[in-house]
């Protein structure tokens, strides 16, 4: 039997006409300017610094395989932050903002889309750097440009995929009154949080994405730097072993931020959702981590710097 207060979403025009309401950070309204003007500058610098390492990437004539992993990577973050902050911002300067089920569902999906594509190009990447370390002599022909082009592709589409039956098995689910989602965008286990159902069934949409998204991906990251490692350790040239390690510093940085927020508030139980420190972990996981990610890469990659002095016509950028 339906609960009292739920309205369920079984038809277009039902979902049309439902809303939820994204309470964001209305318990802040005291520092509402200053986390606005914060935002947005966090938000602008993010895109200036993907978008320049993106266009970096394909104004290159002959890209290696790393260097087009790191421009879809760019990619995915500047439309990660487009989907999440600008309904942020909105949120911030209004104390909050409503939005349809509709639009609730397609923030949610492209954010799942995009976090799991991330995750997959992430072990993609992995594989790149396992085979330059364990067969350098057959890194050409491995890696070529066919199969880094159907492994991208590969990445997006997975990640569509399984962010669309996660995103309609959620919103299958009654959600009770009153809609109120005290985050600042659609996530799942906030989402989740607000439907009747109060049993464990409605979560295993959100495990079994986990699974496919985050743990599958993980796996084959862990077993490629098993493979690095081993491989490293017979190399006796501390030089070497240091210049082959170093190729892999910035894809373990990238790795261990994204998995480390991903980790922390997917993979547990709704009964243990905390919408005040789930807000704070989005935060980083939204904002910071885009704005980080192109530093550690222009930073640590020689070819991107090199690329980016071509593209600003200076001697030097991002010397350490």
């Amino acid at each position: 039997m339906p609960c009292e207060g739920c309205m369920e979403w079984d038809n277009v025009s039902t979902g049309a006409t439902m809303e939820f309401f994204l309470l964001g950070f209305s318990e802040l309204l005291h520092l509402r300017v200053l986390l606005f003007l914060t935002f947005l500058i966090v938000h602008l610098v993010t895109l200036a610094g993907n978008a320049m390492i993106f266009m970096a990437v394909m104004m290159e004539p002959s890209r290696p395989p790393m260097l087009f992993f790191l421009g879809q990577l760019s990619a995915v973050e500047l439309c990660y932050t487009l989907v999440i902050v600008p309904k942020a911002l909105l949120g911030l300067a209004a104390g909050g903002s409503a939005i349809s089920a509709l639009g609730c569902a397609a923030q949610m999906h492209l954010f799942v889309a995009l976090g799991g594509a991330e995750c997959f190009l992430l072990a993609a990447m992995s594989y790149d750097r396992y085979v330059a370390v364990c067969q350098p002599l057959r890194y050409a022909a491995l890696m070529g440009e066919g199969l880094c082009l159907r492994l991208a592709l590969a990445c997006a589409l997975g990640g569509f995929a399984v962010a669309l039956g996660l995103t309609a098995a959620v919103f299958r689910l009654p959600f009770c009154q009153p809609r109120r989602i005290e985050h600042f965008f659609c996530d799942v286990p906030a989402v989740l949080r607000l439907a009747c159902a109060q049993d464990y069934a409605a979560e295993l949409p959100l495990l079994a994405a986990c699974v496919l998204l985050l743990l599958l991906p993980f796996l084959l990251i862990l077993v490629s730097y098993l493979c690095i490692a081993v491989a490293l350790l017979g190399v006796t040239s501390p030089v070497g072993r240091g210049k082959a390690f170093s190729t892999c510093i910035s894809h373990l940085a990238v790795t261990l931020l994204h998995y480390g927020c991903a980790t922390f508030i997917y993979i547990r139980p709704k009964s243990s959702y905390s919408p005040a420190r789930d807000k704070v972990v989005s935060l980083v996981y939204t904002n910071i981590t885009p704005l980080m990610y192109p530093l550690i890469y222009s930073l640590r990659n020689k070819e991107i710097r090199g690329i980016l002095r071509k593209m600003l016509g200076r001697k030097k950028i991002g010397e350490l």
